[in-house]
């Protein structure tokens, strides 16, 4: 169920909405295409009202989680096959599926059948099916979800190629963070049936405006506390372990009172004993991640904070006190 959704998505944009699962994504995916009656308020393509008019009559075209090839036709077949439903001629239909093949780099393999092809290759013939008849819109559902790690990732660069050479706006919906990090141009976080914020991936990231977008897009930490105001326009973050000043161009817009204060692992630094710092805690875990190494730490009062640094495994070990560092740039502000 959706509740006063509002978005406008701008031509030839990459754009995701972004959410866990039963948040309204695919409501709102399936409301676009017509699949879902829309209770109030308008759909517009191309400036032109989509409410009443069915599916096969928005020029929309959908990619699903489950491919749904043909599988006694060919991958040219299967690729030209909407072509061949609107009435395209032969020679008109062969230039165009001979595109599409170039498009998504299947040549090669224009006469194989679906069962002789990988899933990241069979993935590319859905695409290209979909983006053969030139729809103004391209709808994906999770259209990864299927793959393995290592092949969705190679996949996503793929994506975001045949999205840019292809100049069609994409509308995407994933649950995966990482995904649509890598792949927007623009992102969509809902929850229950709300978009609580829209922006590029460096601003949903680095700039959540409330304490559910910060949590669910990676890692972060969060510490309660209360806000009140500060000299020279800045404000005073207080909690029972410590307090910080935050800068009013990142304080102007919280009023105070009680607050979440938020900081991503890796903007929090460890500082050797005697150096100023905010947070004294001590090591309950190390996780190598390869590219950096996660420190899960508690506070005396048993707050749960976790600090990210490069890969070396070099550092405190588990039950070793830390101190720990928060600068007051990196903080956020969270309410909600």
């Amino acid at each position: 169920m959706l509740d006063a959704v509002s978005l406008v998505i701008e031509n030839n944009e990459f754009f995701t909405l972004l959410g866990p699962s039963g948040c309204g994504k695919t409501t709102l995916l399936r409301a676009i295409a017509g699949f879902e009656q829309v209770d109030g308020g308008e759909i517009r393509i191309g400036g032109r009202r989509m409410n009443e008019l069915p599916p096969y009559a928005r020029n929309i075209n959908t990619v699903f989680q489950s491919y749904a090839l043909f599988p006694h036709m060919t991958v040219e077949e299967n690729i030209g096959f909407g072509l061949e439903m609107k009435g395209v001629d032969g020679d008109a239909r062969r230039a165009r599926v001979r595109e599409m093949l170039a498009l998504v780099k299947l040549e090669q393999l224009a006469r194989r059948r679906p069962a002789e092809l990988s899933g990241g290759q069979q993935q590319r013939v859905a695409l290209a099916r979909a983006l053969a008849p030139k729809p103004e819109v391209l709808l994906l559902d999770e259209p990864l979800s299927a793959l393995d790690l290592k092949l969705r990732k190679e996949m996503q660069v793929e994506l975001k190629r045949v999205q840019q050479e292809a100049g069609i706006t994409f509308i995407f919906v994933t649950h995966d963070q990482e995904e649509a990090l890598t792949l927007s141009d623009r992102i969509a976080v809902m929850s229950a049936g709300h978009i609580l914020q829209v922006g590029t991936p460096t601003e949903i990231y680095e700039r959540p405006r409330r304490r559910f977008v910060a949590d669910f897009i990676g890692d972060i930490n969060l510490l309660a506390g209360a806000l009140e105001q500060g000299a020279n326009g800045d404000a005073l973050f207080r909690s029972d372990e410590m307090q910080i000043r935050i800068p009013c161009e990142l304080a102007d817009r919280v009023v105070p009172g009680r607050r979440h204060l938020a900081i991503r692992p890796e903007n929090i630094r460890r500082v050797a004993p005697g150096e100023a710092h905010q947070l004294q805690a001590r090591v309950e875990n190390i996780l190598y991640l390869g590219t950096a190494t996660l420190y899960q730490c508690r506070t005396g009062n048993g707050t749960r904070i976790q600090v990210r640094e490069g890969g070396s495994l070099a550092g405190p070990a588990v039950g070793d006190p830390v101190a720990l560092s928060l600068p007051p740039q990196a903080c956020l502000l969270l309410e909600g």
